[in-house]
Order: C-alpha cells, then sequence, then structure tokens
C-alpha cells in the first residue's frame, strides 16, 4: 500500500511517501480503506520525538490518528461492522507504528463508530480526536451540568469549538476565549467571546461572570491558565488537555482515549446538527508534509485533512 511514514524523529522533511506492507489484523480489529485522516498538532509533536519519555516508536512510523473510510475486512471477533460500512475512529495504539496517513489502517472496533450520515469523510476524520477531547473533557473531570457556566480556552479552535458547541447542547453558558481572529468564530458558535490579553483577561471573565466559572477547559496552558483559576466560583473545576501545570492549582490533567461508545455519541450529535465541523485545508496523501507544515503554522479557520483517493 502507498503510506507516508519516518524512520527517524524529525519535523515534515523526513516523512517520506512509499509502498510498506498492508496491515495484520487482529481478532478484534477492521482494515479500513482510508478516505482521509486529519492532521492534529499532536502528530507532529510525537514525530519530533517530543513523547519519546511517554511511547515507544516502532520505525518506520506512519503518523495519524483520525481516520475515516470503508470496511473492507473483519477480524475473527467483529460482530459490530460489516464489509462496506462507512466508519471514523480515533485509532491510536499504546505505540507509535501504524497510523492512518496511508492507503489501509488496521483498527480495533474499540476506536470507532460509524461515520455520521450527514458528514462526508473530509469532515469525519476531522471530528474523533477533537470531538472526543471535548465530550469526554466536559463530562468526566468537568462534569458539567445544565446551567454551569464554562470557560473555554481557544475556542475557536478544533478542542475549542467542539466544546462551545457540546456545552451549549449540554444547557451551559459559555465564555469563549479566542484571540482576535477567531472572536466571530466564538460568536457564530454560541458563546460570549472574551480576547487574548494578559492584563485585561481576568476583568473580561469576571465582567460577564461576578460570581464566578462554574469550568474551565483549558487547551493552551501557559499565563492563560494561571489566570483562570482565580476565576473558579466555589466548588468550580479545572481541566488542561495541554499545560500539566494544572495540577499545582488543583485541576485535572487530561488526554483523552480511545471510546467506541463516545464517538457513536458525537456522530449522534453530528446527525442531529448539533455539531459541525470546519475543514479549512485538505491535501493529498502524497503532500502529507505540507498538511503538517498548514497545521504547524496555525491561523487557519478550521481543521486540516490529508485525502486518498
Amino acid at each position: 500500500m502507498k503510506a507516508i511514514s519516518y524512520s527517524r524523529y524529525g519535523g515534515p522533511e523526513v516523512l517520506e511517501y512509499g509502498e510498506l506492507p498492508e496491515p495484520k489484523i487482529g481478532p478484534d480489529a477492521v482494515l479500513i480503506e482510508v478516505r482521509a485522516a486529519a492532521v492534529n498538532p499532536v502528530d507532529w509533536k510525537c514525530q519530533a520525538g517530543y513523547l519519546d519519555g511517554l511511547m515507544d516508536a516502532v520505525f518506520p512510523v506512519v503518523p495519524g490518528w483520525d481516520v475515516s473510510g470503508v470496511v473492507v475486512r473483519l477480524g475473527l471477533c467483529v460482530p459490530e461492522f460489516a464489509v462496506g460500512d462507512e466508519v471514523m475512529g480515533y485509532v491510536r495504539e499504546d505505540f507509535l507504528s501504524r497510523g492512518t496517513f496511508a492507503e489501509y489502517v488496521a483498527a480495533p472496533v474499540r476506536t470507532l463508530a460509524r461515520k455520521p450520515r450527514t458528514f462526508g469523510f473530509e469532515e469525519a476524520a476531522a471530528l474523533p480526536l477533537v470531538g472526543l477531547t471535548a465530550y469526554q473533557a466536559l463530562h468526566r473531570p468537568l462534569a458539567v451540568r445544565p446551567g454551569d457556566t464554562v470557560l473555554v480556552h481557544a475556542a475557536a479552535g478544533g478542542v475549542g469549538s467542539m466544546a462551545v458547541q457540546i456545552a451549549r447542547h449540554l444547557g451551559c453558558r459559555v465564555i469563549g476565549a479566542a484571540r482576535d481572529a477567531g472572536l466571530e468564530r466564538v460568536a457564530e458558535l454560541g458563546a460570549e467571546p472574551v480576547r487574548y490579553d494578559e492584563e485585561t483577561f481576568a476583568d473580561q471573565v469576571r465582567a460577564l461572570a461576578p460570581q464566578g466559572v462554574d469550568a474551565v477547559l483549558d487547551t493552551i496552558g501557559g499565563p492563560f491558565l494561571k489566570l483562570s483559576a482565580p476565576l473558579l466560583a466555589p466548588q468550580g473545576r479545572l481541566a488542561s488537555i495541554a499545560d500539566g501545570e494544572v495540577l499545582a492549582l488543583g485541576g485535572t490533567y487530561f488526554w483523552t482515549r480511545p471510546d467506541a461508545a463516545d464517538l457513536a455519541a458525537l456522530a449522534d450529535l453530528a446527525d442531529e446538527g448539533v455539531l459541525t465541523v470546519r475543514v479549512a485545508r485538505s491535501f493529498p496523501l502524497e503532500q502529507a508534509a505540507e498538511a503538517q507544515r498548514a497545521n504547524a503554522a496555525g491561523g487557519l479557520n478550521g481543521k486540516v485533512v490529508v485525502t486518498v483517493p
């Protein structure tokens, strides 16, 4: 099969496009013919070696965890799917090796759900990681409830935009922090926008929520995480997906995990019109290095995906 891979840590320059063996599937997995795979910052951070102390890399590594495609082969113990099913998945294993930037990927059923009927393959590939991160963070460490006021960081970004939509669907009031370029998008999603400015950020939030906010979802870390902790109401909850310093602030450091039921719930929300996903740019598989560069440069109003004809 054709695939993107790297045999040493580095930037986009280490990516190679060529032939790799088609992956074998275990008893609880399916083989997916890939139609699209999303680019996420964690992909190029893993590739740069930033997670080397956490995850083994078995070279050559095929990058990518998000995928959408069609089931073409079943493992021995897979009643959940049939050949021809259109699926999406967050196909993360406990080591780096068999990713989604390829013509085929072997995916355990615990990582998959049926693709939303109302989404194309590119939109479906862009949903799993950001959607699961927002969905699980809001339901688990933050345990948001109807009527809560929730502060979402980078609310125009991938995880942030999902969190705004899900929190509003759960009956929460949402304050969304963003740079100037994202403030309009935050308002479009139904959140109350606040502008990132270290000198005025806390005052902006207090003006909107003088009694404090019930939950904060941090997606950027750094100074705005520290500024957010004092904005919590009594019994308020703080979670970060970006900065382990949240633990010193009494919060939770959170990393999403594959979960078929949660992914199916996201598909239902998409089909109900609750969730929308923006794809800003798409690249053919052989241009994955350019897709990574576009994702790392930021400033895009939506997700970057690679497509497989």
